[in-house]
């Protein structure tokens, strides 16, 4: 257990953070993964509105700190790739 009043404040003030910020990083493990469920299936249309939806949301997400900028892009670059590729092969 922690020994001083800083470090007890510190655990009080990480379950706060930790109850705010895990809803948010499990929408947007939801969102990235529909998005990218329909680019493997195929469904392109609903594709790219998912893919904007999660690319909003990983923003929003950098924004109140919750992930790492950085992190975000990662991910959205990612996503963004998967779809193009699907897009380009289903015109090929």
């Amino acid at each position: 257990m922690a020994n001083t009043k800083s470090a007890i404040k510190m655990i009080r003030v990480a379950l706060r953070r930790r109850k705010r910020n895990q809803p948010i990083r499990t929408e947007l493990k939801t969102l990235v993964k529909k998005a990218r469920a329909d680019v493997d299936a195929g469904r392109l249309s609903e594709a790219q509105n998912e893919v904007r939806a999660a690319a909003s949301a990983l923003d929003k997400a950098a924004n109140k700190k919750v992930i790492h900028r950085n992190t975000a892009a990662r991910r959205k670059s990612r996503l963004m790739k998967r779809l193009a590729k699907a897009e380009k092969a289903t015109t090929a």
